[in-house]
């Protein structure tokens, strides 16, 4: 199946570099290229892609605002592209649904397997990248967190899916999850997609950091 995506950078350089790493890949197609938040948002309705590439800082719309256009929506899925400062756009970012991060220093294979991994459904990019980032959303920030969050959320989920939950908070991907609670990849999915629906989340990312903030750890 081929992966079709809309990027979105101001830098008209590092755009072009992307684009042409993309192109590279026979089943990853370039279906729009935007220079700011407001053409990625009008892209995305336009063209229903699988995937926005979404910089987080671009004129007119920055990118979390974008993001959350999109992801309100239900236009496709965004992996945003950062330095990793860990600002207030990360953080915003998190909260609007993205599905993952990616460090624009990242290698040309990386990007690709990061694309792809978003449009398998898996949102944890780069899991020393993901638990970094979810050490410091959950375990030193507290300040850039809305509310805390009622641990009677997780009431409503039945014990596999806890168990999976953990995982989630814990960087884990599906094949990992799998191969630790002795399941099938599907079956993973199934749970992934259920939890996240009985939790009101919109992405796995936020699913992890729920999963730290509430002390939901991994089977041993």
């Amino acid at each position: 199946m081929t992966i079709r995506v809309v990027v979105a950078e101001d830098q008209s350089a590092v755009r072009a570099g992307l684009v042409l790493i993309l192109r590279s890949a026979p089943d990853i197609e370039v279906v729009g290229e935007a220079g700011d938040g407001e053409e990625a948002v009008r892209l995305a309705r336009e063209l229903r892609p699988d995937l926005v590439l979404m910089d987080v800082s671009m004129p007119r719309l920055d990118g979390v605002s974008a993001t959350a256009l999109v992801v309100a929506e239900n236009l496709a899925d965004v992996l945003v592209l950062t330095t990793f400062d860990l600002d207030e756009y990360v953080f915003g970012a998190l909260r609007a649904g993205a599905a993952g991060f990616l460090l624009k220093n990242t290698d040309a294979r990386d990007l690709l397997e990061a694309v792809r991994t978003v449009a398998r459904g898996e949102g944890l990019i780069a899991p020393a990248v993901t638990r970094r980032l979810i050490a410091e959303f959950a375990g030193t920030a507290p300040a850039r967190r809305a509310k805390a969050t009622d641990p009677a959320v997780l009431d409503a989920l039945t014990r596999r899916e806890r168990e999976v939950l953990g995982c989630l908070g814990a960087g884990l991907s599906n094949a990992e999850i799998a191969a630790r609670l002795s399941m099938a990849e599907a079956t993973v999915k199934t749970h992934v997609s259920r939890l996240l629906g009985k939790l009101e989340l919109r992405s796995r990312v936020q699913a992890a950091v729920l999963a730290q903030e509430l002390g939901v750890r991994r089977p041993q």
